[in-house]
């Protein structure tokens, strides 16, 4: 199983922190957000990774090279990263995951590292870490679950009293549910010229079509995903309570 790491995007909502910087290189406490990732996939046994770039791209490929010499990383450039979304990113690993299952994560997200765990443990073949919220808004990826905790609808427009909780950016897929998932984003995309959908976009396609993915709460595990300066701060907090992950 390999892990997938978008980080192709501006992160222009972080500006001017990213003037000079991708997103994924801010760092919490001397931490960068990639290096905590990095080191929760390979504490998960996952040393086989492709990473998603385009925003400065170099800078992403220095720090790689330079603070995991060892790990096996391959790279797969956006270069459309100015006016594409996450899905667009998603559909260009399909070469590079080879017919693999895989870990897929956002790359701008600070979490234990024990959620990747709580996938890979849940005795489900595709599966995604849940946040469960009280308090749970239109811009959040919302889900909705069944019974046995099978996923019926995901995305920003599922009603916040349907839904059970957040989706925090980390699946775990299989490789029959990711090669559906790649079958539909190559028709949004190459048919329908549609690259600026979220990838959960495909998801639902998916789990409409008969695909099962099952919703996997992340209880008490600290997960933040990081698209503010407000964001940056919760962040720096949860850091600091993840001090028992390996220093990048």
């Amino acid at each position: 199983m390999k892990g997938v790491i978008l980080a192709a995007g501006v992160s222009s909502r972080l500006r001017p922190l990213t003037d000079l910087v991708p997103k994924c290189l801010l760092e919490l406490g001397g931490r960068s957000i990639l290096g905590m990732t990095l080191a929760n996939l390979v504490a998960n046994g996952i040393s086989d990774i492709v990473i998603v770039t385009g925003y400065r791209e170099d800078q992403i490929r220095g720090f790689v090279r330079d603070t995991f010499p060892g790990l096996n990383v391959g790279f797969v450039r956006n270069d459309r990263f100015e006016t594409t979304n996450n899905s667009y990113s998603l559909w260009l690993t399909e070469r590079a995951v080879g017919g693999e299952g895989i870990v897929l994560l956002d790359s701008d997200i600070v979490f234990d590292r024990r959620i990747i765990g709580l996938l890979a443990g849940a005795g489900h073949d595709n599966c995604l870490a849940m946040k469960r919220e009280k308090t749970l808004g239109d811009e959040e990826i919302k889900v909705q679950v069944g019974p046995g905790g099978a996923i019926q609808r995901i995305g920003k427009d599922v009603p916040t009293g349907a839904a059970a909780g957040e989706s925090i950016g980390i699946e775990k897929m299989g490789r029959e549910f990711l090669g559906s998932v790649y079958r539909i984003l190559e028709r949004m995309i190459t048919r329908e010229q549609n690259v600026n959908l979220f990838y959960e976009a495909a998801f639902q396609e998916a789990i409409a079509g008969g695909e099962v993915m099952m919703a996997v709460d992340v209880g008490g595990l600290h997960c933040i995903e990081i698209d503010t300066a407000e964001d940056l701060q919760s962040a720096r907090r949860v850091s600091a309570l993840l001090r028992d992950v390996s220093r990048p």
